[in-house]
């Protein structure tokens, strides 16, 4: 018997069954992928995730990988252009944008070397209930169907999650899907981490493995059909209105890989536990990748889980208050993020933020609070002070 079962090996599941395995849990780490793949993501960590990565001793692995640190950030809307560097406590100021099936790798290859159990090839199709606990799951695997015991079912299996489902978590502060994107991959792109804002329009760009840029547009949800008849004009004509120094780079580049899309941005919070079950990453909470908050805020939960868990299994009682906890305290901390990502996913250029932009230009210090701001390592108190009110 386990004492708890981790459903999904990526950005969530892995860094959680590895949490756990360090504070003495057995544990089952399972996925339905046979090795680790890529998926539609932004892939960019923001410096509290790298952060994460630093703590956990997994952060050379990620270097070693050839993702390139980026640490100049650029931001452009409504004629204003920002440029500088996350202003962050640890004073390390570096981002990633390692591939998924890189990211989602060394993950689990650090929650083996933890002493997790990981079993790839495997499907969920059922809980164990025990007197209204869940206590288990049934997965096929080779073939052949499966039946472990656990004191914990965790689901770290996405959007859809399984778990989600089977164990009927409810869904709350849910907003309908405000964007679509459309993304590829770029070779001999020179570019930092950008960000271009027009109305309607959003266009970013992310450095990744193998000397590769992302180059990622938004569009209205509303406008997610039209787009995909003719979707690699669509895309070439947002990046030339919204980023015209960009496309001019754009000439000089080859486009490596075909283009990705997704047009089922949901937004929503899930309960993030009930009786022997608990829900981290996308499977918890999922909004609209614009603010490439996805991967960061993945690892944020389950640190926060693991610490609630830490020496409660498999005590029934601990183990309920624990993810009681868990859940009340995870809201608090998602919710700023979540707000600020409804915003910008409306891809309104808001008075108010060009006007706090327009004060911030040509300040650099103020500019690298900002960005360590919109980054979610420093609250907006540290960037809202007198100077800043006084020029408003």
């Amino acid at each position: 018997m386990y004492d708890a079962i981790v459903v999904g090996a990526r950005c969530a599941g892995a860094p959680t069954a590895m949490l756990l395995a360090r504070q003495g849990y057995r544990v089952l780490l399972l996925e339905r992928a046979a090795v680790a793949t890529d998926t539609v993501s932004t892939h960019y960590l923001h410096q509290p995730g790298v952060q994460r990565l630093r703590e956990w001793g997994v952060l050379d692995a990620v270097v070693a990988s050839g993702a390139p640190a980026m640490r100049r950030t650029v931001y452009e809307v409504a004629g204003i252009r920002l440029t500088g560097q996350a202003a962050v406590p640890s004073g390390d100021n570096a981002a990633y944008g390692p591939r998924r099936q890189v990211l989602d790798g060394i993950l689990t290859e650090a929650a083996a070397q933890a002493g997790v159990t990981v079993r790839m090839g495997a499907t969920v199709t059922g809980l164990l209930d025990d007197d209204g606990w869940v206590s288990g799951v049934r997965y096929t695997a080779g073939g052949r169907e499966h039946v472990e015991r656990c004191a914990l079912v965790i689901g770290a299996d996405g959007m859809r999650s399984t778990v989600a489902r089977l164990a009927g978590a409810r869904s709350y502060a849910e907003r309908p899907s405000l964007t679509c994107i459309y993304y590829t991959y770029w070779q001999d792109l020179p570019a930092d981490f950008e960000l271009y804002e027009a109305p309607n329009r959003w266009v970013g760009t992310v450095r990744t493995n193998d000397d590769l840029t992302l180059v990622a547009a938004y569009f209205p949800h509303h406008e997610f059909d039209a787009v995909r008849k003719d979707a690699q004009r669509s895309y070439l004509k947002n990046i030339a209105g919204t980023a015209p120094d960009l496309a001019g780079r754009l000439a000089g580049a080859t486009q490596v890989e075909r283009l990705r899309a997704k047009g089922d941005q949901l937004n929503f919070l899930r309960q993030a536990g009930g009786p022997g079950w608990a829900l981290v990453g996308d499977a918890g909470h999922h909004k609209d990748s614009i603010t490439a908050r996805g991967i960061t805020d993945a690892f944020a939960q389950a640190a926060l889980l693991a610490e609630h868990l830490r020496g409660v299994l498999p005590d029934r009682s601990r183990t309920a208050a624990a993810l009681q906890a868990y859940g009340e305290e995870r809201d608090v901390l998602l919710d700023p993020g979540y707000q600020a990502t409804l915003l910008t996913a409306k891809l309104t250029v808001q008075n108010d933020r060009v006007a706090l932009l327009r004060a911030i230009e040509g300040d650099q210090d103020l500019t690298d609070r900002y960005f360590a701001v919109v980054a979610g390592a420093l609250p907006a108190e540290d960037l809202i002070g007198p100077e800043l009110l006084a020029r408003l």
